[in-house]
């Protein structure tokens, strides 16, 4: 079963997230994907209660690592499984690169959102500098070595997202995006051979600019095992044709 998820970021009140709702649901009912839709916190109230009728998922965009506590504007992990939250979005490069976000916070969220019973999909990616340079592997390898740390791994969904693609229009070639995952899931292996933890099958998606038009390509890939959507999944019509994805056989 591929993992679709939706990160609306930054978009849509409490009405509008309701109105996408009535109009995707039922484009994408009877659907054998996990989908997901990360909204933003004031939304996740609202759809808690419409969204567990449809067999859609609610994620957040970011969790605090402490349960309680004088941090004003955060949001606890209690906070968000009291409404229903199911998975949070951790370490997204936006959140890296805007908020100061460090390898060493992410670690503290992961472990957070995974003592209480959520599922966090860890972002991951390079810089389209470090990627002319070489760097690549090395510092997605860096990011997963240093997040990881105590993390219980097979519990948690990798997200590959070369920042140069995200919000570009320029998706990673499907084939590299195969190589990238690829790479990141033998190093999750020798991570969970290393801490003695079950191989489990890690589940690891692609996010960068996915569209209607490459979904496709994107999901013929071997190594990918679903997708991390931003603008496309802000229309529902665009967002439900990805989730109903065409594989030729």
């Amino acid at each position: 079963m591929a993992v679709i998820a939706g990160n609306w970021k930054m978009h849509k009140n409490r009405g509008e997230a309701l109105a996408y709702l009535q109009e995707f649901a039922p484009l994408v009912a009877g659907s054998d994907q996990e989908i997901v839709l990360c909204a933003p916190f004031t939304a996740l109230a609202v759809l808690s209660e419409p969204l567990a009728t449809t067999g859609i998922a609610l994620g957040a965009q970011n969790v605090h690592w402490e349960a309680a506590g004088a941090y004003t504007g955060e949001i606890s992990p209690p906070m968000l499984t009291d409404l229903g939250v199911r998975y949070v979005i951790i370490g997204h490069s936006e959140r890296r690169q805007y908020f100061g976000e460090t390898d060493e916070r992410v670690n503290l969220r992961l472990k957070a959102a995974q003592r209480h019973g959520l599922i966090p999909i860890l972002c991951v990616g390079e810089t389209e500098e470090q990627r002319h340079q070489g760097l690549t592997e090395a510092h997605i390898l860096a990011q997963l070595a240093q997040g990881l740390v105590g993390v219980k791994v097979p519990q948690v969904i990798i997200a590959y997202e070369p920042i140069w693609a995200i919000g570009s229009g320029n998706t990673c070639p499907p084939e590299e995006a195969n190589r990238v995952i690829g790479v990141i899931r033998k190093e999750i292996t020798l991570l969970q051979q290393a801490t003695s933890q079950a191989t489990d099958h890690v589940r690891i998606l692609y996010g960068g600019s996915v569209k209607p038009d490459n979904i496709d390509d994107l999901m013929a890939m071997p190594e990918v095992d679903g997708v991390l959507v931003g603008t496309a999944s802000l229309e529902p019509q665009a967002f439900a044709r990805i989730v109903n994805y065409r594989v030729a056989p």
